[in-house]
């Protein structure tokens, strides 16, 4: 019998794994020295720890430990993208390219930057969620500093084509910032064969704690430099001041190792329970249609749409299931999802979605278990609709 409830909703947070709890916990008490206190032992200490989950991160996106910058999660990182590129380089230029459907932790600094005097250009996506590179090419002028695009979408899983970005980018002398939240430690990511300039992480994505994340910040060809937001004592090469998060810094970086030597076949399982999730609510509920793309999306993204049923309220009387509606960091909101808007299929598929986001705890039964409780409360719904 399946452990109830069931939590599928794994993009908005996952369970810090036990392995990285343990490793965390004498950084608590034991080893509880300040990481920039290096005249003894303890923080000698505290300092050894966060280079080795320096160490750990960098690994997972093959990149340089002295270039993870850490941060207190994917949102400072996005934001320390934007806003130190546009102040760091506005004798460049004052122009940068997104895209409409990136996480409002982009889009909500973007309009800031607007606000202040700079120029953003907001590329539209297919009905996949896919960007159309002639269009990113396109948008590039000799005032563009920066494109930022994320590597799979919170919402939907689409997968963008980081690789040709980087190429376009590279190409055009563009740097290129990607907010790769939601895809780190669940696909592959080469900061040096994608030509990524800037990624941004987080640690409570991938079964590591909430509060730590960190910017990757290329140091060569061509090195990035960037404005601070945070001053006070120069630390993270004086991007991010403040003290350490260094139990949070210890879990990224097991977190980080886990996820590194664990992924491929992680993967593959968790796509195959997708697969049959999705198969199966096909059997039961007449008119499911997928949103985001069929085949380039993250393997443990399901985001369907229900016609007839309006998700908050499928949601409200769903007690066994943890699902959503879209981004955790906007679920207050009554407005519909801006990424399934931005599909073109209008505020009735926007507001009738429903987001799966599966994990290292479900399992087969779990999967089963879901599908039935998901085709009974629609059902039921519709029921009530036709009465």
């Amino acid at each position: 019998m399946s452990r109830m409830p069931i939590y599928m909703d794994h993009h908005a947070t996952t369970p810090v794994e036990p392995r990285v709890l343990a490793a965390m916990l004498p950084y608590f008490s034991e080893i509880f020295g300040n990481a920039a206190s290096k005249d003894h032992e303890f923080g000698y200490q505290a300092s050894h720890a966060v280079e080795q989950g320096r160490t750990q991160v960098a690994a997972l996106i093959n990149a340089r430990p002295d270039e993870i910058i850490f941060t207190s999660g994917a949102t400072e990182s996005d934001n320390l993208a934007l806003f130190g590129v546009a102040e760091r380089y506005a004798d460049t230029g004052d122009h940068i390219i997104t895209c409409v459907t990136e996480h409002k932790a982009i889009l909500d600094a973007a309009k800031h930057l607007e606000a202040q005097g700079k120029r953003v250009t907001y590329l539209r996506v297919n009905q996949y969620g896919q960007i159309d590179l002639d269009e990113l090419r396109a948008a590039i002028t000799p005032q563009t500093v920066l494109i930022s695009i994320m590597a799979a979408n919170n919402e939907i899983g689409t997968l963008a084509p980081l690789a040709e970005i980087g190429r376009i980018a590279r190409e055009h002398g563009v740097l290129f910032h990607t907010d790769a939240t939601q895809a780190a430690g669940s696909i592959p990511l080469d900061v040096q064969k994608m030509q990524i300039d800037l990624l941004s992480l987080s640690a409570h994505k991938m079964y590591g704690p909430k509060g730590i994340g960190a910017l990757y910040v290329r140091r060569s060809n061509p090195r990035v430099r960037l404005a601070p937001l945070l001053y006070g004592g120069g630390h993270e090469r004086g991007m991010r001041s403040g003290t350490l998060n260094v139990p949070g810094i210890v879990g990224f970086g097991v977190a980080a190792e886990i996820a590194r030597r664990e992924m491929k076949d992680q993967a593959a399982q968790l796509h195959a329970w997708t697969e049959q999730l999705f198969a199966g609510l096909q059997q039961h509920i007449t008119g499911i249609a997928l949103n985001g793309h069929p085949t380039e999306r993250l393997p443990h993204n399901l985001n369907v749409y229900i016609p007839g049923v309006e998700s908050r309220a499928f949601i409200a009387g769903l007690k066994d299931l943890a699902v959503a509606t879209g981004s955790a960091c906007t679920s207050a909101s009554v407005e519909p999802s801006h990424v399934i808007m931005a599909l073109g299929f209008g505020e009735e598929r926007a507001h009738g979605s429903l987001r799966f986001g599966l994990g290292r705890s479900n399992d087969v039964a779990q999967t089963e278990q879901a599908i039935k409780l998901v085709s009974s409360r629609s059902i039921k719904l519709r029921s009530l609709l036709r009465d």
